[in-house]
């Protein structure tokens, strides 16, 4: 991959002429037009997520985190109770041990735990080593992690290799999104978004289902089984990874900007010559150039190639997503990833058998629930999919938050009333079955996909990567603590406790949402200033214009000069805004 280096500074930028570059003319039309560019590559539907063997294949990858993860609910929710888990482990046992339900809590939680950290190591890795070199540390840090759960004979070491393999899926979820994000042409971008989610119910359907027929093996391969074929999709990750293009925005970052244009080529199976790929080349070159910008501004005397330099800045990057004009999208991020977690959905999916138990079903009914309960969530995601850009944002995660709210009182309120005596209740057993339903459909339209979905399209370009990778800490922090609390509030409260823990905190994110999340939908990255009262996204836009006046000066026509185009870019945010900001940017 070569020295480190860093995009150009303004002064040092090339034209398209001096770099070479036959120019196409409808380039400049594209350049100046992100609508007319993105419609070029084609539509967004289905059939044109796999119009491309390399895309296609990136999107895989894309998903690995969020499978992996899956895969870890699916085998834990039949593992802790198969007799021969607890037989192995018997630190789970609840008949044999008094402290069951703590173990269980710390055994699924360790996972969680190291996750944050790979999460927030991710961004770091991603930015130096590439991020296909990232997806590959994330994959051999879960790899070791699975062959430590697979060979584990103590408790202890089972708990280490959960936190290790967490490591790894921490990296995969915080880095994949992004690789494939950079990589996908702008016409499919917006749906990649709810793919993350979708991964993660899939694995969990998966391996649930593996584990369920694993479960009739006599002895320990009952569970070592799946432990052991969780890690086959990170083999075919690393393999698949090697004949994938790097990230043309990660070599653009890099001022490797042939590169950049040779990757572009690859993706997209265009030639050079091609405006679209031209148009894209030059408008990820500017962008890459404004990130460089707002960092030297933000911090001047922290530039420079050596390693001390890089760890300085990495630090007083995160520490900007704090401060004024950034921290309103932060805490958005954050706080949306903290009550998708406490809706309660990972305590349905880890602990399902347990809480039909509560419901009074008897074992086998409370297995082949819980997979019918994860399909449920499955069906949900794909509504989401076509969902998100008809209804909107804001009205989804209101009636998610409603939804849930009924759904676990009714739930809390038959497991109180009648779970002393269920057989003579086998109704009211069947309709708290019936709204677990509800909850997990609930969720998947709503909580589910969109707190993956919003932080990407509310901050600006120059602060995305940093705000999607606080939000996916915060995801796996908040996953560690239902982990860790949910077992124990299973017990201690025969179970009713748990529903109205949850909907309590779903009643709260309705509220939270009503008041403090804005409506993203249709909304262009520059008319986010008007929802945050920030002039941080038009800053960009006017500084990116300067810069594209650089790269395509030589090149422009006079119906597309940088003045007519910028001009309407301007009268695009004034009509999103009701503050006047022409004369300031004139």
């Amino acid at each position: 991959m070569g020295k480190t280096t860093h995009a150009p500074d303004r002064k040092e930028v090339q034209s398209l002429n001096a770099l070479g570059i036959n120019v196409h003319p409808d380039t400049v039309s594209l350049v100046y037009d992100d609508g007319a560019l993105a419609e070029s590559f084609g539509g967004s539907g289905i059939k044109d997520l796999y119009a491309s063997r390399t895309v296609l294949l990136a999107a895989a990858s894309a998903c690995i985190g969020g499978l992996l993860f899956g895969f870890d609910q699916g085998i834990l929710s039949i593992c802790l109770t198969m007799p021969q888990f607890l037989a192995q482990f018997p630190e789970t046992d609840p008949d044999a041990n008094s402290s069951a339900s703590l173990n269980k809590g710390v055994m699924t939680a360790l996972l969680e735990l190291g996750a944050f950290l790979g999460a927030l190591s991710a961004g770091w890795i991603a930015d130096k080593w590439s991020r296909k070199m990232s997806i590959v540390v994330g994959s051999v840090w879960f790899v070791i992690g699975a062959i430590l759960q697979a060979s584990s004979y103590s408790f202890a070491q089972l708990v280490i290799g959960r936190f290790v393999g967490g490591i790894g899926v921490g990296v995969l979820s915080s880095t994949a999104p992004m690789y494939i994000s950079e990589i996908a042409p702008p016409n499919i971008r917006g749906a990649v978004l709810v793919l993350e989610q979708f991964a993660i119910v899939f694995g969990a359907v998966a391996m649930y289902y593996i584990t369920y027929g694993s479960r009739y093996i006599a002895g320990d391969w009952s569970f070592r089984l799946p432990f052991t074929v969780q890690m086959a999709p990170c083999v075919v990750l690393v393999g698949v990874l090697f004949f994938l293009p790097y990230s043309p925005r990660w070599l653009a970052l890099r001022g490797r900007d042939e590169d950049c244009l040779d990757s572009l080529c690859r993706l997209r199976n265009l030639p050079r010559t091609d405006p679209r790929v031209q148009a894209e080349w030059i408008t990820i070159r500017a962008e890459a150039i404004r990130n460089r910008e707002v960092q030297v501004a933000a911090h001047p005397s922290l530039q420079g190639d050596t390693t001390s330099a890089e760890a300085k800045l990495e630090v007083a990057s995160w520490v900007d997503m704090f401060k004024k004009g950034v921290i309103r999208q932060t805490v958005i991020g954050i706080m949306l990833m903290f009550f998708q977690q406490f809706s309660g959905i990972n305590a349905l999916v880890y602990y399902a058998p347990s809480l039909f138990q509560q419901l009074g079903l008897d074992y086998e009914l409370q297995l082949t629930l819980s997979g019918v309960l994860n399909i449920a969530q499955l069906v949900a995601v794909i509504v989401a999919f076509f969902a998100l850009d008809r209804a909107g944002r804001r009205i989804i995660l209101l009636l998610g938050s409603t939804g849930l709210v009924i759904s676990h009182s009714i739930v809390a309120a038959m497991i109180g009333t009648y779970s002393d005596n269920w057989s003579a209740h086998k109704v009211q057993a069947w309709v708290g079955v019936a709204f677990i339903f509800c909850v997990m459909l609930s969720y998947g339209v709503s909580w589910g996909p969109l707190p993956w979905a919003i932080p990407a399209e509310i901050h600006v370009s120059s602060r995305r990567a940093k705000g999607v990778a606080l939000t996916t800490a915060s995801n796996w922090i908040n996953n560690f603590i239902i982990g860790l609390i949910t077992p124990p509030l299973i017990t201690a409260t025969k179970g009713y406790g748990a529903f109205a823990f949850f909907a309590a905190f779903s009643f709260a994110s309705g509220v939270w949402t009503f008041f403090f999340v804005p409506e993203t939908k249709g909304r262009t990255l520059e008319q986010m200033d008007k929802i945050f009262k920030s002039s941080n996204a038009i800053e960009d836009a006017e500084a990116k214009e300067q810069i594209l006046q650089l790269m395509c000066g030589d090149v422009q026509n006079p119906v597309m000069s940088h003045g007519n185009a910028y001009k309407g870019r301007v009268q695009m945010i004034e009509r999103a805004d009701d503050t006047p900001r022409k004369a300031e940017l004139e």
